[in-house]
């Protein structure tokens, strides 16, 4: 029993020196002392009461009370009260009503060994999850920044880390691949993570992301700690090349010269942390071609053509800057996609002028073929920019005033037929609909034109599920490295001029729609389970 003086002093100070040693507060750990005590007191005086304890902040007394309320006609002793026995207990209870709560003191008692265990597991409990809870609050400030620990161990490829009051995890795909980590090693690593878990909050470390070596060029140039230089982009092939795209806020500082430092001191300590990563510093530009050159360097580019619509580069360089722009098993060019956010379609100067041509020759052929012109006129439209038959049906009069060789007559003709054959290309279309079976759920999905729904369902694509499976590149098309080659991979709507953003999201808003309609028929516990799996296996 705590009744003498130094015991309840002693009870002051444990609390104090566990408060100090969890670094949480001593009022917290008083508190719930208090609820432990409570706790063990009903186990005394019956579990039907409703106890209250006190602790007095300065010399330690315990007070215990039973908290009872006024009644005019109590049923039960242990929880209600009449107002004349209240007023017996204390006599500043003359003021309360019926309903109101009173406090009841009740005897101190000696701790059983029961007793005792349980107010222990309280307290403990209690502290434990403050600790939790003030540790979770500690590293989630320092998400999105660099944690240094010494390595625990090493569990199934992923690595344990020692923060000091808590553990992180560096799982396996976030190391770099043929990195030497064994226990007791000192490691950085960048925390993008931190989840609230029962047993705990989880700290996710990783060696591989971007930011990290971005936070790395932090901590080693002064002048993007400071702000005077920014880092706008950067990508990495973990353990082998990264890119990172900076820009000047102060005109007069040089960027890429920064970030080397005095013979190469500032980047080697950030490749030497990266275990050798060889690391390319590229000054950015607002200019998408200026930018993208500077990125495919050593590669020289004679000239890109920008799709700032479809996010679309096109790099045309020499046959010998071929190979040094793709890099080796297309390295260059993917990490200069990631750079940029663009599609970066490489070519040579003889590959864009057969292209060039073939296009050329496939616009004359669709206006000679289809609105029965001759194959000179046919040529003239598309030099003056004319390039789909819808280009022609929706022009005015105006739009031919300047090319030499069409008269007004001819225009209106030109008008006229387009129009003609965009209707009956819509009947051609819309009967092919119904030939091919199309279910009317991917008939309606906003964003698929008539022309992109045959298209699908030539390629057996009939229903909105079979379109919600489908990935953005193979609707949009893009290129693969096979073999150390560069192939072209064609994609179902690649002739629609799809941007992969667009394409995204017609995907995604298909995905929507079958998971609403799952939700509806199967309810929404279920609807989870099945959207989850359904599209982890398909993704």
């Amino acid at each position: 029993m705590l009744n003498k003086r130094a015991d309840k002093l002693e009870l002051l100070r444990i609390a104090e020196a566990v408060a100090l040693e969890k670094a949480i507060d001593k009022e917290l750990i008083i508190n719930s002392m208090e609820t432990g005590i409570a706790k063990a007191a009903k186990s005394k005086f019956g579990q039907d009461n409703e106890i209250k304890v006190s602790i007095n902040r300065e010399n330690g007394d315990i007070e215990i009370f039973r908290k009872l309320i006024i009644s005019e006609n109590p049923e039960n002793s242990n929880t209600e009260i009449k107002l004349k026995d209240a007023i017996v207990l204390n006599n500043q209870n003359k003021d309360k009503k019926i309903g109101d709560e009173v406090l009841q003191p009740l005897p101190a008692f000696d701790f059983g060994r029961i007793a005792a265990q349980t107010a222990k597991q309280v307290i403990s409990f209690n502290v434990r999850e403050a600790e939790r809870e003030r540790q979770f609050n500690d590293f989630k400030d320092k998400q999105d920044s660099i944690l240094s620990g010494i390595v625990k161990r090493l569990e199934f490829g992923n690595v344990i880390v020692d923060l000091g009051r808590t553990e992180a995890i560096i799982q396996k795909s976030e190391l770099i691949p043929r990195e030497n980590i064994k226990a007791g090693d000192r490691i950085k690593a960048y925390c993008y993570d931190v989840r609230r878990e029962n047993k705990g909050q989880q700290i996710f470390l990783s060696r591989a992301h971007p930011k990290f070596m971005e936070k790395l060029f932090v901590q080693e140039v002064p002048e993007i700690y400071d702000g005077l230089i920014e880092i706008k982009s950067s990508s990495r092939d973990p353990g082998s090349r990264a890119k990172v795209c900076v820009k000047a806020i102060d005109t007069s500082l040089d960027p890429v010269g920064a970030c080397v430092g005095m013979r190469g001191s500032r980047v080697q300590a950030v490749v030497n942390e990266l275990q050798g990563e060889k690391i390319d510093i590229v000054n950015w530009s607002e200019d998408p071609a200026i930018l993208v050159s500077n990125a495919l360097s050593p590669a020289e580019v004679q000239r890109v053509n920008v799709d700032f619509e479809r996010k679309k580069l096109d790099v045309i360089l020499t046959e010998e800057n071929l190979s040094k722009a793709i890099g080796r098993r297309g390295q260059n060019v993917r990490l200069a996609t990631k750079l940029l956010n663009y599609e970066i379609n490489i070519m040579t100067d003889q590959e864009d002028s057969e292209r060039r041509q073939q296009e050329f020759k496939e616009k004359t052929e669709n206006f000679v073929k289809n609105l029965e012109l001759d194959e000179t006129l046919g040529q003239l439209l598309v030099a003056e920019g004319f390039s789909t038959i819808d280009d022609i049906k929706d022009s005015s009069l105006d739009s031919f005033k300047n090319i030499e060789g069409i008269e007004e007559d001819t225009a209106k003709a030109l008008i006229e037929r387009a129009k003609e054959f965009y209707h009956k290309d819509q009947e051609d279309i819309s009967n092919r609909i119904k030939e091919l079976g199309l279910e009317d759920n991917l008939i309606s999905l906003k964003g698929l034109t008539p022309g992109m729904l045959v298209t699908l369902g030539e390629q057996k694509i009939l229903n909105l599920q079979d379109f919600a499976d489908l990935a953005s590149d193979e609707l949009t098309g893009g290129f693969d490295v096979i073999k150390g080659e560069r192939v072209k991979i064609q994609g179902y709507l690649e002739d629609f001029a799809l941007s992969k953003t667009e394409a995204d999201d017609l995907i995604m808003a298909a995905r929507n729609i079958i998971y609403k309609d799952w939700g509806m028929r199967n309810g929404e516990k279920k609807n989870k389970t099945y959207y989850f799996w359904h599209f982890k296996k398909i993704l």
